[in-house]
């Protein structure tokens, strides 16, 4: 059997690859082993990030949340166990934008909250 090397096919893979290195510093957008050990590593953290930004944006959500309750005498913990109580099912994304983008929405939504809790 004929001895095969791949040819194209291996030329195309390697393109392909150094394009996804490409932006990276001297030589891990320059040199094939380098550059195969950057994607990789570069994929890796990708995978990881893209779980990690969800738990970041619920603490940020969280955040802020906390933070506008306090301004209306009400603890984060209270507040959405008043939420609970009132029947209301806004998730923290929604909370967050109303908390910060419209505050005398979020007056009439810790206000029910208060009365579901009985302050």
């Amino acid at each position: 059997m004929p001895r095969t090397k791949k040819g194209a096919a291996r030329r195309q893979a390697k393109k392909r690859t150094f394009r996804r290195a490409k932006g990276m510093v001297g030589a891990r957008s320059k040199l094939w082993r380098i550059v195969k050990q950057s994607v990789m590593k570069a994929e890796q953290y990708a995978f990881r990030d893209r779980r990690a930004k969800k738990r970041s944006f619920r603490r940020l959500w969280i955040t802020r949340i906390s933070a506008a309750c306090r301004m209306r005498d009400i603890t984060y913990s209270r507040f959405q166990a008043g939420l609970k109580k009132a029947g209301i099912t806004l998730d923290r994304k929604v909370l967050a934008g109303v908390a910060l983008n419209d505050p005398k929405a979020f007056d009439v939504i810790v206000a029910e909250v208060k009365a579901a809790l009985g302050v």
